[in-house]
């Protein structure tokens, strides 16, 4: 790291990450998808809710059944008893027991026809049903079913051993419900007569709750399944749209970083419309944008070295002549040498110092409305009171107030002008006018500064705006300029969001014109 270079580690509020700040995107974008689905899977779940419903509803329906036989009963004639508890037992497909007050069973609709269901035997059934009641179990498990105890014959068939029984009251029925072998339901009801002579029992298998659990939970884990196979190919296909064009841009920004490729091509995604096209093609440009400004300050590095080192050599070359010299006379002569270096040197470091900051300061300028006129006058002022343009002669049209403003920095603008005022009047020879003008045209400030020099060519009006461009007047005594004053001109003018450029005097007579564009105040403020 740099020194006196400050990492920026804090990070903003609404950015931050808490729990999940070392998850990658593939595994957050997973992890939502999943989310939602696995909200979805509990549903299953909530089908116990259902049962649990279903069981009540079928416990009442055993228990008024239970009570209905117990008042009928009696109404039915002696004879006919058997014939109606068997077809009642087939119709509600229930075993009916009935038991004295003395708790012996005195019939049984089992032994009086043939069973209206009969219990499997869980080791005899196939893989498949083996597996559901494991199923069974581990959700039931899961959700904290409410557990069931196993329905078992009793070895003496009497009133007493059946709870249900011993709880049941005239009018107040009674139901439990237990598990067959193969985990169905088995649900009995105990009912007392009115007159208390006689109970009855009727236990029925609902096979049919577990079975429909079971197809309502198989549909349910389908489409689960069929949910998490598509959630899985979204999140795979939103990390590929996603997290591979970052990672492409990571790696490209790592290597713009590291610099160890001489041009780094960041993938611009043209194809692209969303935020990651945009954020592409904003580090493309920035990448761009950066290895230009390298360059040019490698190369304004290589030619302050090189500007510097003719007058360090001049220096050099007078001083070490000044230590073998007895003449007086020739001796001043190398010190003046030496002092015109110094001088040269100091003026030089000065603008490069200035031609250095400038982009930096004008990025974080604050602007405000200027009328261009009243600087030049002002300017013009200062200059003719301190004979700044010898016989040099500045004619300025004044325009009214309030037309030629613009928004900028007074400071900068008044480099710029200052700087091509000083390189005008350099170039024209003595008693000649330098003209300038302000003038409004199509939402622009055009400023025009006029010279009666020797013109530029064709083919060097770009390249006198390079830095240290030193083609100067014969008549100019050497190192009065750094060659950077048209420049900085051009700096600050483009940091206006304005455009400079040198042409032929529109009145054709012979010299350069100079002229700005910058945007009027009014055109910049809306």
């Amino acid at each position: 790291m740099v020194p006196g270079t400050v990492l920026q580690t804090a990070e903003p509020a609404g950015l931050q990450l808490r729990w999940s700040r070392g998850w990658s995107l593939t595994a957050r974008i997973l992890a939502v998808n999943l989310f939602v689905l696995a909200l979805l899977g509990a549903g299953l779940f909530f089908l116990d809710s259902y049962r649990v419903r279903l069981i009540a509803e079928r416990e009442l329906a055993a228990r008024s059944q239970a009570e209905l036989l117990a008042t009928s009963l009696p109404l039915v004639d002696a004879d006919r008893r058997d014939e109606y508890i068997v077809a009642f037992g087939r119709q509600l497909q229930s075993r009916i027991r009935i038991y004295d007050d003395d708790g012996r069973k005195l019939m049984d609709s089992f032994d009086i026809a043939a069973p209206t269901y009969q219990f499997r035997d869980p080791t005899k059934e196939p893989w498949r049903k083996v597996a559901a009641r494991a199923i069974d179990r581990v959700v039931d498990f899961m959700v904290g079913a409410r557990a069931l105890y196993l329905f078992v014959e009793p070895e003496r068939d009497t009133a007493s051993a059946w709870k249900e029984i011993s709880e049941a009251k005239p009018g107040k029925p009674v139901s439990k419900t237990r598990f067959a072998p193969d985990l169905t339901h088995v649900i009995s009801a105990a009912s007392s007569s009115p007159n208390r002579e006689f109970s009855v029992l009727t236990t029925s298998n609902e096979r049919d709750i577990r079975v429909f659990v079971r197809a309502e939970r198989f549909d349910i884990a389908m489409f689960v399944l069929l949910s998490l196979f598509v959630g899985i190919l979204l999140s795979v296909f939103l990390a590929r749209t996603i997290v591979k064009p970052l990672r492409h841009l990571a790696r490209a920004a790592v290597k713009v970083r590291l610099g160890r490729a001489q041009e780094v091509t960041v993938p611009r995604l043209p194809s692209r419309r969303d935020e990651i096209g945009m954020l592409a093609r904003a580090l493309s440009d920035m990448s761009i944008a950066l290895r230009q400004r390298i360059d040019a300050t490698e190369a304004f590095a290589a030619d302050v070295a090189h500007e510097i080192k003719n007058p360090l050599a001049s220096l050099r070359s007078a001083l070490d002549g000044a230590e073998s010299v007895k003449d007086p006379a020739l001796r001043a002569q190398l010190m003046d040498v030496a002092k015109a270096d110094v001088q040269r040197m100091d003026r030089l470091i000065s603008d490069i110092s200035d031609a250095s900051r400038v982009d930096s300061q004008l990025a974080k300028a604050k602007f405000e409305s200027i009328d261009l006129g009243d600087m030049i006058e002002q300017l013009l002022q200062a200059r003719e009171s301190r004979s700044a343009d010898g016989d040099v002669r500045i004619a300025f049209a004044r325009p009214r107030r309030g037309i030629a403003t613009v928004m900028g920095e007074d400071v900068r603008l008044e480099r710029m002008l200052t700087n091509l005022i000083d390189n005008a009047v350099s170039f024209s020879p003595p008693g000649a006018v330098v003209e300038i003008s302000a003038t409004l045209a199509d939402d622009e400030v055009i400023v025009r500064i006029s010279d009666e020099g020797p013109g530029v060519p064709e083919q060097d009006r770009e390249a006198i705006f390079r830095r240290f461009h030193s083609e100067r007047p014969d008549v100019e005594d050497f190192g009065q300029h750094s060659g950077l004053g048209l420049a900085i001109a051009r700096t600050i003018v483009e940091g206006h969001h304005g455009r400079i450029a040198v042409r032929d005097r529109v009145d054709g007579k012979g010299g350069a014109c100079f002229e700005i564009a910058l945007p009027c105040s009014a055109a910049s403020s809306q």
